[in-house]
């Protein structure tokens, strides 16, 4: 199946250019009008792919996840990173002959391998300068999130794309899970009503919250906080699924848990003294690719992948909660713990004729209180219940009777099948975008402005931050 052209699987599945079939009216009708011309296509041709930031997200989604099941789609013209010998390393593991170019030859790179588009998977704060870089340069841009992690970068990014005439893509993969397609089908046809108020907690256990202040995301100089590398595809999701843009933001958050927060540490996993006493210690050689991208590679850029979750200079926040004021009306209260004995998310809107509750479980200690369901009650009373695939289910309480039943029925994937049905969007020509799920600059943005403003609130002890105090929009601007 890895060798599997994108096109043969279509075909071969039945599934169409849809990828997933949505058994609901409201899809044929959208799917007409849809704007096709979103998509990174190229006509006749394929679309030629240069990828700056070869670590574990570059060589697997947008490398060998990538060009060989979009292998009629895409081809890898030219890699790019910092460090040499993981330059070598993500060739082998992409399975790629593509030339590869120190970060320094970025422009040299563009020049002569002639990208159509360009793929940011470098640390965060880079974001936005190679995006820049390459629209200055012709190409169009497909960043990770987030697109940006200072409020400077996203008017330099506005301002760039307007004067190269050039396109930003940014990848939410939060919206292409079944779930949120689920919860954004109800919302668009106003089963609940007028939303009043949108929930959203994120529960990072011990094992996945640890991850990140073992890497560079724990310092705010390099992710810009969790509030922005992690919340910012929370962020979107939820303005996306309300399809509303934030106005004001205000939050309160620490380092609580991990930093300082130890009597002990080290400065990595490997040879540290506290190896038996550390209940974080984490054994990196028992993964070979990790081993190859990251250990194998360090004398060249001196980046332990395996730090110490005690560092003294972790910034970024482990606890944190945020409130946004949307222009819809409609406040939402967000918050994001990284140190929780089980994994998950609760998420809910609340409107004037009912509540949507959706709940994602990935480790707990219990047993699932659902399996994996759509759970209706019309009426306040009557439950009907609809299996769905994964580990997610959606309970939808409303005042109104005769609601249409529907379901999403799809392949698991990458994030739970998120990732191949948003490449499907974004690669493969024709594909329908009936729910809006096709992310750009102005999308990336404004999930990165909450962060931001949340970040600025925090360290104001609080204060509130109009969202338009940060930048500046173009009238015509896009919104996707």
């Amino acid at each position: 199946m890895k060798d599997l052209s994108r096109r043969d699987f279509l075909v071969k599945t039945g599934a169409g250019v849809a990828g997933v079939a949505l058994a609901n009216p409201i899809h044929s009708v959208l799917a007409n009008s849809a704007d096709l011309s979103k998509q990174i296509t190229r006509e006749g041709r394929k679309v030629r792919v240069a990828l700056v930031g070869t670590g574990g997200r570059g060589t697997a989604t947008w490398g060998s996840q990538l060009i060989h099941p979009y292998k009629d789609y895409v081809e890898m013209v030219g890699l790019c990173d910092i460090n040499r010998k993981r330059l070598k390393v993500a060739q082998e593991l992409i399975r790629t002959d593509a030339p590869v170019f120190h970060s320094s030859e970025f422009d040299k790179m563009i020049e002569t391998t002639k990208p159509d588009l360009v793929i940011t998977t470098t640390p965060d704060c880079f974001h936005t300068e190679y995006a820049i870089r390459a629209m200055e340069l012709g190409c169009d841009v497909l960043s990770e999130k987030p697109l940006a992690t200072e409020a400077e970068q996203c008017q330099r990014l506005i301002d760039a794309e307007v004067k190269t005439g050039r396109t930003v893509w940014v990848f939410f993969n939060a919206r292409h899970g079944e779930d949120h397609m689920q919860a954004k089908m109800l919302l668009d046809r106003n089963e609940i009503g007028k939303i009043i108020s949108a929930e959203f907690h994120e529960y990072l256990n011990v094992d996945h919250g640890a991850s990140y202040f073992r890497r560079w995301h724990g310092k705010i100089e390099y992710s810009g906080s969790l509030l922005i590398h992690k919340a910012s595809h929370h962020f979107d999701a939820i303005n996306w699924l309300m399809n509303s843009e934030p106005v004001e933001v205000s939050a309160f958050g620490k380092v609580a848990f991990y930093g300082s927060n130890n009597p002990f540490r080290g400065e990595k996993c490997r040879g540290c003294q506290f190896s038996d006493r550390c209940k974080f210690y984490w054994d990196i050689t028992t993964s070979r690719n990790y081993t190859r991208l990251y250990t194998d590679c360090e004398d060249e850029d001196n980046y332990f992948r395996d730090g110490c979750v005690w560092d003294h200079d972790i910034t970024s926040y482990d606890a944190q909660t945020v409130q946004v004021l949307y222009d819809n009306g409609a406040i939402l209260n967000y918050s994001l713990n990284a140190y929780m004995p089980y994994e998950g998310q609760s998420i809910a809107f609340n409107g004037t004729e009912g509540r949507i509750d959706i709940r994602n479980y990935h480790s707990q200690p219990w047993e699932m209180p659902y399996d994996s369901e759509i759970r209706i009650t019309k009426s306040f009373k009557g439950t009907e219940v609809i299996k769905i695939g994964g580990k997610e289910g959606i309970n939808l309480t409303t005042g109104k009777d005769g609601l249409e039943v529907f379901r999403a029925q799809g392949e698991r994937g990458g994030h739970g099948g998120a990732d191949p049905h948003a490449k499907d969007l974004l690669f493969v020509p024709g594909t329908p975008d009936p729910l809006n799920q096709i992310a750009g600059s102005r999308a990336g943005i404004m999930s990165s402005l909450i962060g931001v403003a949340a970040r600025k609130s925090i360290e104001s002890e609080g204060k509130p931050v109009k969202i338009a105090d940060l930048v500046k929009f173009p009238h015509s601007w896009k919104w996707w």
